[in-house]
């Protein structure tokens, strides 16, 4: 039986609490991940800064982006495994899923001699590019050989993660992820107390991700029953394998939109100047992606709606994530303008900061890029991925290309690069709304219509906020005092936004609706 077929398969229709529970408790698990993340990326980053040095630092940003190019020699598998697990998730043809589950396996072997041919190349040319002084250059490579090693662990490390998210069944991990994340931030500290440089720095990531593997290996067991590794059909591995190459696609596709910006600094400017650029970028960048990671907890849920049939359902619920995470990023977003400044300095100290300018721009491109990551995660569902790909290919193509010229001709710095990528990317703002609104039934025209006033919110509110950006003043209080004051005063001011934005921005219809779903989600948590 082909995959198209298989994962055409209507699915029963979810009962509306159950899905409402499981989402919400997806949801909290994604958010206690993350925070671990953020928690340890905000008690890490000033050790690598202070530990690594600006150069050093700067390097390190750049190769992590270099080896995200190079991610997509491992196939994704683990993404085709996932979306087709979820189309899937209430059928008992358990066979079929472990067939799933060997077709993963079996195009990682794949890809491998692939991906290590291109890390062999990274490897050499990483001291080049990132201009080191030769003594230098086998530090370089050897991180960066350790990064490589990474990725292709991660890529087979992921498989029981796939399972468990595909089943809608990622909650059940909650608090493991984030155990583990937390003894990864130890072994960062452990590498900088004991001055070994970037190389052991690369050597904590590798064994974090090993040992996140073998913990998601025994959580997947142990709530899907079913999970092994079965071996199917050359037929059917040859139509996995093409499905993982739309999914390899979208991989570049994201790391040529999450990368290229540290590429195209570090490569037309400095390493220094990607250090400043990464920390000011931060907190945008951190707190705006926590709602995208969230959304991606509940997405899978919405799979088997519309594998139901039920599009007027799954529109709906579209709408309501859509409008959320407008409402929060915008919000956010205006919040972190507003103390981003008092915030860098009380974190690394100052001198790191690029001016409210270029934080206003930042912030811009990171809230365009989260709803962009929404819809898009929405197409996953129906795993008709070539023109999503395609488009996004076009897109990213473009924003670099605007970006280079804007950076290295005109020398705008960091706000050309952030205009790159802006105008690159709204094909993708007007294009995946159109693909999602054609599969769900609303056309392009009205989804424009009711983005006007939202985005024009956004607008004067992140206006404001870069306004008020050089008014805020701590007092020059540091240590306890100055975090007590900035954490109380960025609390306050995102309380503001977000009342400001929840009543201005919205219609009442939504509002009665956001007040309708986190009733719903309540009740749903109480049970």
């Amino acid at each position: 039986m082909k995959i198209s077929n298989i994962i055409g398969t209507r699915l029963k229709v979810f009962a509306g609490d159950s899905l409402t529970k499981k989402a919400s408790l997806n949801a909290l698990a994604v958010a206690l991940d993350y925070g671990a993340r953020l928690l340890v990326g905000f008690l890490t980053t000033p050790l690598l800064v202070i530990g690594l040095g600006r150069y050093f630092f700067g390097a390190w940003q750049v190769l992590n982006r270099l080896i995200g190019y190079i991610s997509p020699a491992s196939g994704r598998p683990t993404q085709a495994l996932k979306w087709a697990i979820a189309r899937d998730q209430s059928l008992t043809d358990y066979e079929q899923k472990q067939n799933y589950v060997g077709s993963a396996f079996i195009v990682w072997v794949l890809f491998l001699p692939l991906m290590i041919v291109l890390g062999a190349f990274l490897v050499w040319m990483a001291p080049f590019w990132l201009k080191a002084s030769p003594e230098n250059f086998w530090q370089i490579r050897v991180c960066t050989g350790l990064l490589v090693a990474n990725l292709a662990l991660t890529s087979v490390a992921t498989i029981p993660t796939s399972v468990l998210e595909g089943e809608n069944l990622g909650y059940k991990r909650m608090g493991l992820t984030t155990t583990t994340v937390l003894l990864g931030g130890g072994l960062v500290w452990l590498a900088m107390h004991y001055q070994t440089g970037l190389i052991g720095v690369a050597g904590a990531a590798l064994i974090t991700t090993f040992l996140t593997g073998v913990v998601f290996f025994k959580v997947t067991q142990s709530n899907a029953k079913w999970f092994k590794v079965s071996f199917p059909p050359f037929q059917q591995t040859r139509q996995f394998l093409g499905l993982s190459f739309w999914f390899l696609g979208w991989n570049l596709v994201m790391n040529l939109m999450t990368a290229s910006d540290v590429v195209i600094l570090g490569f037309l400017k400095s390493p220094e100047a990607v250090t400043d650029y990464s920390l000011s970028k931060y907190a945008p960048e951190t707190l705006i992606s926590l709602i995208a990671m969230m959304n991606l907890g509940i997405t899978p849920g919405l799979g088997g709606i519309i594998g139901s049939g039920d599009f007027k359902k799954a529109a709906n619920i579209r709408r309501e994530m859509m409008t959320l995470t407008w409402l929060v990023a915008t919000a956010a977003g205006a919040a972190i303008l507003t103390w981003n400044r008092s915030f860098l300095n009380l974190w690394v100290g100052p001198g790191h900061y690029m001016g409210s300018v270029s934080g206003l721009f930042i912030t811009l491109v990171v809230t365009q890029f989260v709803l962009i990551r929404c819809d898009a995660g929405i197409i996953d569902i129906s795993l008709n991925l070539r023109r999503k790909v395609l488009m996004g290919l076009l897109s990213s193509l473009a924003a670099i290309s605007i970006a280079v010229l804007l950076v290295g001709y005109f020398k705008f710095g960091v706000v050309g690069l952030c205009c790159g990528m802006i105008v690159g990317r709204m094909l993708l703002s007007v294009g995946y709304p159109s693909i999602v609104g054609r599969s769900l039934g609303e056309s392009i025209s009205s989804q424009l219509r009711s983005s006007f006033r939202p985005a024009l919110i956004t607008i004067l509110l992140y206006s404001l906020a870069s306004w008020l950006d050089s008014h805020v003043n701590l007092g020059g209080r540091s240590g306890l005092g100055g975090w007590i004051n900035f954490i109380g005063g960025a609390g306050i001011t995102a309380g503001v936004f977000l009342v400001v934005a929840f009543y201005s921005g919205l219609s009442g219809l939504q509002r009665k609706t956001i007040f309708s779903r986190l009733r719903a989600m309540n009740s749903a948590g109480a049970r």
